[in-house]
């Protein structure tokens, strides 16, 4: 029998002083590196708290100065594209982030007040913040008060809930209602990752398509489960799935055109340098070889320049040469700083060169359709200079640059941005 242990007192913890704390731990762990080994346990998880606390401080503070932005820019749709370049994260999530701040500063600021006090960080405050937005003023100001003892020390999860529960309490009827605007809103998104794999959803299905499409799945899936089937229950309903998308009574599979940079001596298996699927990132060279290798497959020779890896020319083995397809391929993404969007879904829009007056020596570029029109709104200014570089003036003066892409997979000079202010 194991010896008995003196039980410990717990009680629960009391609003701790964290005033500089942080900060001042920050400049002796610096200098000090063996700092955080010599405290004890419960002083680490202290210190874990403490900057939790700093972050949701200093992110409410960020949140309130989007907010301002905002407000300075008349809530236009550019200020998601202004915030994105700023900080360097894609413009879907800046979109989120803007319309958080605007929500937390006209409709929730109980809630800004907790980031203030260090209780509440920007993820979960964006549960809330998601959950309340059908609300009408005086029902979010409702859940507001309600949710400020509800929500310190909580998980997202618990954050989430708690809100989707109050504020439904506060309107019944718009809850249905926003079932029904959720449908209208539902898709199918397509992730790709980084490992020449890809996430695949729809999203906002009703729920009794969704629970009979996953039960017919399951049933395939369990069918094919033999002792002889090595894949496991979740690779099957995968399997199935893709298999019902592609050849099942949705008709045939129409072709589809993507671009894939691939070096020679990968082609040939001589050398495993990661190929480029432009708009997705970098792919394994054997899954490169195993795409080449499909019976419907076309090759095109595309010429690059040896010392940049450049585009200089397409072949038109396939059918007469186009401007914009070589275009496409050149670029290989949509040319606005930190967009990926591929350039087969891009238009070719002409862009003022450097030096030179609108509509003297334009250069053709391509964009996806935002930022085609974020390229015509007040404030925003395009050109591209002599090595294909295209350069972004923001409203606020920031200039954000892009460099023409390699089509060398080892050395690819992608679509990364760099920021410097304008002159």
């Amino acid at each position: 029998m194991a010896s008995s242990q003196p039980l410990r007192k717990i009680t629960p913890e009391t609003d701790r002083n964290t005033d500089d704390k942080p900060s001042l731990m920050q400049g002796s762990i610096r200098t000090d590196p063996h700092t955080l080994q010599r405290m004890k346990d419960d002083q680490v998880i202290d210190l874990i708290r403490d900057t939790d606390a700093e972050i949701s401080k200093l992110q409410a503070l960020q949140l309130r100065a989007i907010a301002d932005l905002s407000v300075r820019r008349r809530r236009a749709p550019s200020v998601a594209s202004e915030v994105a370049l700023a900080l360097s994260i894609t413009e879907h999530r800046a979109s989120s982030i803007v319309s958080a701040a605007n929500a937390l500063i006209a409709r929730l600021p109980r809630m800004l007040n907790l980031m203030d006090d260090g209780k509440l960080d920007l993820y979960r405050v964006m549960k809330i913040t998601d959950a309340t937005a059908w609300l009408s003023p005086d029902r979010v100001r409702v859940v507001d008060a309600a949710l400020v003892d509800r929500v310190p020390g909580r998980n997202a999860t618990q954050v989430r809930r708690a809100a989707a529960h109050a504020a439904a309490k506060a309107d019944p009827e718009g809850a249905a209602l926003r079932t029904e605007r959720k449908l209208v809103e539902r898709r199918l998104a397509l992730h790709h990752q980084d490992t020449g794999v890809a996430h695949l959803s729809v999203n906002n299905a009703p729920t009794e398509k969704a629970t009979a499409a996953f039960a017919r799945i399951d049933r395939a899936a369990r069918a094919l489960k033999t002792p002889d089937e090595s894949r496991t229950l979740d690779q099957l309903r995968a399997d199935v799935a893709m298999d019902l998308l592609l050849s099942g009574t949705g008709g045939p599979s129409p072709r589809t055109e993507v671009f894939l940079h691939i070096d020679l001596e990968t082609y040939l298996g001589l050398s495993e340098s990661p190929a480029v699927l432009a708009g997705r990132g970098s792919i394994a060279a054997s899954v490169a070889r195993h795409i080449i290798g499909g019976p419907d497959t076309t090759l095109r020779r595309v010429l690059t320049d040896p010392q940049t890896g450049q585009a200089i020319e397409l072949s038109p083995t396939r059918y007469p040469l186009k401007r914009d397809e070589f275009i496409r391929v050149r670029d290989q993404e949509c040319r606005q700083p930190g967009c990926t969007r591929p350039a087969q879904s891009c238009a070719v829009e002409a862009t003022r060169a450097q030096g030179e007056t609108e509509g003297a020596a334009d250069q053709p570029i391509t964009y996806c359709s935002r930022h085609r029109k974020l390229k015509g709104q007040p404030g925003w200014e395009y050109e591209v200079t002599p090595d294909g570089t295209v350069n972004v003036a923001t409203p606020a003066g920031q200039v954000h640059s892009t460099t023409p892409p390699s089509l060398h997979p080892g050395r690819r000079r992608g679509n990364w941005f760099g920021k410097k202010p304008r002159k």
